[in-house]
């Protein structure tokens, strides 16, 4: 629901007919790329549903997929009743928007949730939308496979953190990682201050959560359940800690996969557990299997051996001392690897996008105005937002745009001219704009700078500063609209109009 919520509110600033990396466009590059078809090839390389639809008003199209993943997940949500059709309707959504989305969808939870979702597909029985469908308990396969999920996702944590930087090595990661992380809350501010001692706890437990803790589901029963405790737990306390979408609430899906029905029955009323024994009972002896049944059990065979086969470059690359993280090696992102926080910044950077009035960029008089963000940084005054599981993506591409350059990142360049020209939709994005009710700004410009947490009891958080920050230079020079021209012509953007 939350994913599909973040798409239906973000999708057409990011990726419509003005976003500011329009899909439309990705995908003529991919179709020119494949010799103008959309065969085979070009259907593997970005499978999405938007090949197949129409590109006249890509802005509705986006919405249109939004909209009904937004349905269907919350009819699930809300009704507890779900079959292997609507799953695989939910799963083809999301993926047709992934697969569309570029650098704004290429984070860790978007595979995540996709392999997530097209496992939890098998959860559920062809065809009945029964809340407890007789005689179709999950799979036993489906359960192994989730709780390879939650492995993966752990182990490759932990690998590519003691391969990455020496920091995780040396127990000093946690003195940075609360400052520096992509979008703290107001608990990071705090966690920050912690004392030197409690930070090397921190990384010691992290270490030992995603390096040991994974190997619990093969140590039997009991220890199955402390890794699903452990892990939920570990969720928990990164949520409290920092705003990470919806990474770890989704990471506790594949725990529950640890639990057994014995485990899980203190939780409910002995109604239900009554209706859950009879659910897995088998029927009479002799009674031939309905064709439901039959189709699922031929699925489920089928899922297990897609994954063992999926899986083997997913292990060979955790074994590999070069190993990648968050990759997909199939266009379908069934089996992916995964990994967070491979290397930690040790100083806080952040582009401050500013504009100005002032015919001369270049006049030491210009007053230059401040675009605030909706979650990142910016305003020293502002307290960090508190916003998982929801997301801000743009914000989050801006954490990872301050340490390299506008070269690298030349939607930045977009960002800029549609700020000139305010267009509403991209101005959706942002938390307040100094321009509101006056003239576009003929010169936007961005900075540069250093930021740290304000000392708390110290005379700047008197001053009701969370942050204090100090000018590193320029990021990009200073641009106006008409400069910008040649620029989206090469890039076949479209020219903003100022609304």
């Amino acid at each position: 629901v939350v994913a599909f919520l973040v798409a239906f509110h973000q999708n057409k600033q990011l990726i419509g007919e003005k976003g500011l990396l329009p899909c439309k466009l990705y995908l003529q590059d991919v179709k020119k790329y494949f010799k103008g078809k959309v065969g085979l090839d070009a259907l593997s390389y970005a499978p999405t549903l938007i090949w197949f639809l129409d590109w006249s008003d890509m802005d509705s199209t986006l919405d249109c997929l939004a909209l009904a993943g937004l349905a269907v997940a919350a009819f699930v949500l809300l009704t507890g009743c779900a079959n292997m059709v609507l799953m695989s309707l939910l799963w083809l959504l999301y993926l047709s928007l992934v697969n569309v989305g570029q650098i704004w969808w290429v984070l860790r939870w978007e595979s995540q949730l996709l392999e997530t979702g097209f496992l939890g597909i098998f959860l559920c029985p062809l065809w009945t939308l029964s809340r407890l469908p007789q005689r179709s308990p999950p799979s036993r396969i489906v359960i192994w496979a989730f709780r390879w999920l939650i492995f993966r996702i752990m182990l490759g944590a932990g690998l590519i953190k003691i391969r990455g930087d020496r920091c995780w090595r040396e127990l000093t990661c946690m003195d940075y990682h609360y400052e520096t992380q992509p979008v703290p809350n107001p608990i990071s501010y705090f966690m920050h201050r912690s004392p030197w001692w409690f930070h090397r706890f921190e990384t010691l437990v992290n270490h030992f959560i995603e390096l040991l803790v994974p190997f619990f589901l093969l140590l039997g029963r009991r220890m199955c359940i402390l890794h699903g405790l452990l892990q939920i737990l570990f969720q928990v306390l990164l949520i409290i800690s920092g705003n990470l979408s919806f990474l770890n609430w989704l990471t506790m899906v594949p725990s529950i996969a640890c639990f057994d029905d014995a485990s899980l029955g203190l939780l409910f009323g002995s109604r239900l557990r009554e209706r859950v024994v009879r659910m897995q009972l088998p029927g009479p002896e002799g009674e031939r299997l309905s064709l439901g049944s039959c189709v699922r059990r031929v699925l489920n065979i089928s899922l297990g051996l897609l994954i063992i086969y999926l899986s083997i470059p997913v292990v060979l690359n955790l074994l590999n001392s070069r190993q990648v993280m968050n990759t997909s090696f199939n266009p379908l992102r069934i089996v992916n690897t995964y990994g967070a926080f491979g290397s930690i910044t040790k100083e806080r950077t952040e582009v401050i996008l500013q504009g100005t009035a002032s015919l001369d960029p270049n006049d030491p008089t210009a007053v230059w105005e401040e675009f605030e963000f909706k979650c990142k940084p910016g305003d020293l005054r502002r307290r960090p937002c508190l916003i998982s599981p929801y997301h801000y993506r743009l914000d989050w591409l801006m954490w990872f745009a301050a340490f390299q350059t506008y070269e690298q990142n030349e939607w930045i360049i977009h960002l800029a001219g549609k700020l000139l020209a305010q267009e509403e939709e991209t101005l959706s994005l942002l938390a307040t704009n100094p321009f509101a009710g006056r003239d576009p700004p003929r010169w936007i410009r961005g900075e540069h700078f250093k930021y740290k947490f304000s000392q708390p009891g110290g005379k700047h958080a008197s001053d009701g500063r969370w942050w204090i920050r100090k000018r590193i230079g320029p990021y990009f020079p200073p641009v106006n609209l008409q400069g910008l021209r040649k620029f989206f012509k090469d890039r076949n953007w479209p020219y903003p109009v100022q609304d």
